[in-house]
């Protein structure tokens, strides 16, 4: 672990020293958890970003989610085709 030093405002250590005396953990524990949860929101709210940027795509199909079977065998069928073609 890094050593660092931080200042804190007098509420914020009055009430870190609280939280710390409540769930007897260290106050650098309860830091730490803080960083790690600010951190990972920080990453979810990342993804969001890249999920809203997604540009939706379509297959054409409006059936896909029930004969997807069917619909990947005609397009090995139409690949087969056009690969004898090629011959």
């Amino acid at each position: 672990m890094i050593r660092t030093q931080i200042s804190l405002t007098e509420e914020q250590a009055k009430r870190l020293r609280a939280h710390s005396t409540i769930k007897g953990i260290s106050q650098a524990e309860i830091l730490r958890q803080a960083l790690n949860a600010y951190f990972d929101q920080d990453d979810l709210i990342r993804w969001v970003e890249l999920a809203r940027n997604i540009t939706p795509v379509s297959s054409g199909y409006t059936d896909l989610a029930e004969n997807h079977d069917e619909h990947l065998a005609e397009i090995y069928y139409e690949d087969i085709q056009r690969g004898l073609e090629n011959l």
